[in-house]
């Protein structure tokens, strides 16, 4: 046995000892994680961030006495010999599960009172007392697991950038308020009465001129901030993106870029699902009319296709009738192997009542015809030349809607989801991965009335540029129909980034933002620093910024974000365990020049 003294608080973790360590002396420290009685007996299983290591407590052992003081998550110092454990007592799900520590001393170090909810198991509590007492929910196995994952993953994403050839740089976090999106946080100056710094949205700008300044390839593990309110695949405030950019590139280049970095820390931490080897190019006009939305779920094979041809002038009065009444409108199909029964149609049916829709029509094919009210409407040619469209056979369906495709489009999205998963028809077992790609430049502003930027104001428009120079006002129609070199990468219906390959050119810039109805004035003010940069020679550049956050989710199988972030905010963009928003004192209120003026 060694004579070696040990450390004051332990010699081993307790995710170390085995049978190697059989008869020494050990003194471990951790959380009581679980306590139990055998017969006098006592076990508990001593929990640290490395493991679980079971200690027992003989009656006649002078730490007994202390032993029966203890209660869950006390935090407690021991020493004892290391022994086999009794056959058919060995746990193989742990890695010290053939020993345990036959304890000669206990050392509280932290009692723990009554606990607001319980470490041990996976017990469902409310979020509100879940963020209150964040420190505690971090201690369970679940969570501590996928926080360690979010490191391990962030390492793997900062080592394949850099061995992309990539440099990592901080950006400023103060900085000014720009239109892109979203609501800034914004910052009182204290030594500039009335001014603001904003917190960034993302580092855009800066990385752009990181280009400008000719550092070629640049990425950052960004924070970002946004006053946008929560989803479960957004956290209210805050959020951190893998921020890439690139100079002398094509749309193509950065995809070569970045699929590999991404494949690859899928493949590593996806636990042996099937990774997208090349991301296919879906436009986003292909993108809505296939899916109803443009971050597909490509695990779920279904593709809605316009099938108006088939309705128009059909015996089907209905559809008929909104065809001819707005030449914009369509009738779009859902295939739907194996859902040919009455009873699944009929339930597809009641779920789109749920949903707020007059219902859901179809026809379901068997013994060789179609069944339905709208195959009986349409006749057994139609109905047979639906079923050759859609590539169905007997015991499929098919589900119709139709309209304006802006208006139904989302539920449209949601149905084909709802058949798939319903069906069992997706392949669930993998990382589906697609690039979607020719984003419109423009969109119409029904509110204001006016063209308005559809998205990012930075992208290159992927129109002529000499043409693009000239257009004015009267051309809207030609203005609204410019895709942009933007593109969006996502992985099973969630989207992971956005990027594009970013309008470097000044004249150009002035022109995109003008047909959006920005003067240079605007231009000066918002995005002046950049705006001036490009007049001084920019090479030609793009990037994209995966969110860190999501990626993280996928891999954790998590449904909602805030199991892989630390300290997340709730609902309402508050911090409950650190009381987040608060007041600010007078004195401080003073100090920044600031009165408040609260609306009831």
């Amino acid at each position: 046995m060694s004579s070696t003294p040990l450390h004051r608080y332990r010699s081993h973790t307790c995710g170390s000892l085995d049978q190697k360590n059989i008869g020494q002396q050990a003194r471990l420290s951790g959380w009581c994680h679980r306590i139990r009685d055998h017969g006098g007996l006592l076990f508990v299983d001593l929990r640290d961030h490395y493991g679980l290591t079971q200690i027992v407590i003989d009656p006649a052992s002078p730490a007994f006495k202390d032993a029966e003081s203890l209660r869950s998550e006390f935090v407690i110092c021991v020493d004892g010999e290391v022994r086999q454990r009794p056959s058919g007592t060995e746990n193989a799900n742990l890695a010290t599960g053939q020993v345990e520590l036959v304890v000669s001393s206990i050392e509280v170090l932290g009692p723990a009172g009554d606990l607001p909810l319980p470490v041990f198991g996976d017990v469902e509590y409310p979020e509100e007392t879940r963020l209150k007492y964040r420190f505690l929910d971090l201690r369970r196995e679940k969570l501590h697991k996928n926080i360690m994952l979010r490191g391990q993953v962030i390492d793997s994403l900062r080592s394949r950038m850099k061995a992309g050839g990539f440099f990592e740089f901080q950006t400023p976090i103060l900085t000014a308020s720009s239109p892109e999106g979203a609501r800034d946080y914004l910052v009182p100056s204290r030594v500039h009465p009335g001014k603001f710094y904003a917190l960034p949205q993302a580092p855009q700008q800066f990385k752009q001129l990181l280009m400008v300044a000719g550092f070629d390839r640049y990425f950052q593990i960004a924070p970002c901030f946004r006053d946008e309110d929560a989803r479960a695949d957004r956290s209210p405030g805050e959020f951190y993106q893998l921020d890439i950019e690139m100079s002398f590139v094509e749309q193509k280049d950065v995809f070569e870029a970045v699929e590999p970095v991404l494949r690859g820390v899928f493949e590593e931490f996806g636990n042996g699902k099937r990774v997208t080897q090349s991301f296919p190019h879906i436009t986003y006009a292909d993108s809505m009319r296939w899916y109803g939305n443009d971050k597909p779920d490509l695990r779920i094979p279904i593709k809605m296709q316009d099938v108006s041809d088939v309705f128009r002038d059909s015996g089907f009065k209905v559809f008929a009738r909104i065809l001819d009444g707005d030449p914009k409108a369509q009738v779009w199909a859902i295939p739907a192997p194996t859902g040919g029964s009455r009873a699944f149609c009929d339930r597809m049916n009641s779920w789109a009542q749920g949903e707020g829709q007059p219902g859901l029509g179809y026809i379901f094919w068997k013994d060789g015809a179609g069944s339905g009210p709208i195959a009986k409407n349409i006749g057994a040619e139609k109905t047979e030349e639906l079923r050759v469209a859609l590539g169905l056979k007997d015991g499929d369906a098919a589900f119709f809607m139709a309209g304006l495709p802006e208006k139904f489009v989302k539920f449209a999205g949601a149905a084909r989801v709802k058949v798939g998963t319903d069906l069992n028809l997706g392949d669930m077992d993998q990382f589906a991965f697609c690039w979607i790609v020719d984003f419109p430049m423009y969109e119409w502003n029904e509110d204001d009335k006016r063209v308005d930027f559809s998205h990012n104001p930075f992208s290159m428009p992927n129109f002529d540029r000499e043409a693009f120079l000239k257009l004015g006002a009267a051309d809207q129609e030609t203005i609204l129909n410019i895709k942009a070199f933007q593109y969006d990468v996502v992985c099973n219906g969630i989207e992971l980034s956005s990027g594009a390959i970013r309008n470097h050119r000044p004249e150009v810039m002035k022109q995109a933002f003008a047909l959006a109805g920005y003067g240079e004035d605007v231009l000066l003010e918002k995005f002046g620093g950049m705006y001036r940069a490009f007049q001084y020679g920019a090479p030609p550049h793009g990037g994209i910024a995966p969110g860190v956050d999501r990626i993280v989710m996928l891999l954790a199988e998590e449904p909602n974000i805030r199991e892989v972030v630390l300290f997340p905010m709730n609902q309402k963009a508050e911090d409950l365990l650190m009381s987040a928003p608060s007041s600010a004192t007078p004195k401080q209120l003073r100090e920044l020049h600031i009165r408040l003026n609260i609306q009831d």
